[in-house]
């Protein structure tokens, strides 16, 4: 290998870093009028597309609790988040010095139980909670739009075991 061939290669090897980890939140809530569920879609400050709220890792912080964390951040919402991961996406960020990274986003469910009215982001981005269906038609990471869809399936399976615990007006049924 001349020497050429072998700095080419070194440098190649450079720029193929792994993904950098990130961590993420699906957040939703169910809509108490028909019991449907709503995903929240926020934009990101510098493209403007829609995403879901996500962030590095944070020292002393799980990953489920860096996902909420960046939910109340990015969006002011709190609530339940679920510990076990709902999957990951992957896509790529600019950073604020222009190189552009390949990030990996493992994503948790966050269920909304409460929206601050002020929090650290607010008023740089839009926020719009919107059914799964349009959800998944907003982002531009396919992978993220199937964890949507996943998501969504998973949901209907939830609700559907939840009403049939709920009798009439929503009254609860004992177990037997």
């Amino acid at each position: 290998m001349t020497l050429l061939a072998r700095l080419a290669s070194d440098v190649q090897l450079m720029f193929r870093r792994p993904p950098r980890q990130q961590y993420g939140a699906i957040c939703y809530r169910v809509k108490k009028k028909g019991g449907d569920a709503e995903i929240l879609l926020m934009t990101s400050r510098d493209t403007g597309r829609w995403v879901i709220p996500k962030g590095w890792p944070m020292t002393g912080k799980c990953a489920h609790e860096v996902a909420a964390q960046e939910a109340f951040e990015e969006a002011g919402v709190r609530g339940a988040v679920e510990t076990e991961t709902l999957g990951a996406y992957s896509y790529s960020k600019i950073l604020r010095d222009g190189v552009q990274v390949a990030c990996k986003v493992q994503v948790y469910a966050l269920e909304v139980t409460d929206m601050a009215k002020n929090f650290k982001e607010k008023g740089e981005r839009t926020i719009e909670w919107v059914s799964f269906d349009e959800a998944a038609g907003r982002v531009r990471e396919p992978e993220l739009r199937g964890l949507l869809l996943a998501f969504k399936r998973k949901m209907a399976e939830r609700l559907s075991a939840r009403a049939v615990k709920q009798g009439p007006a929503g009254k609860q049924i004992p177990a037997e």
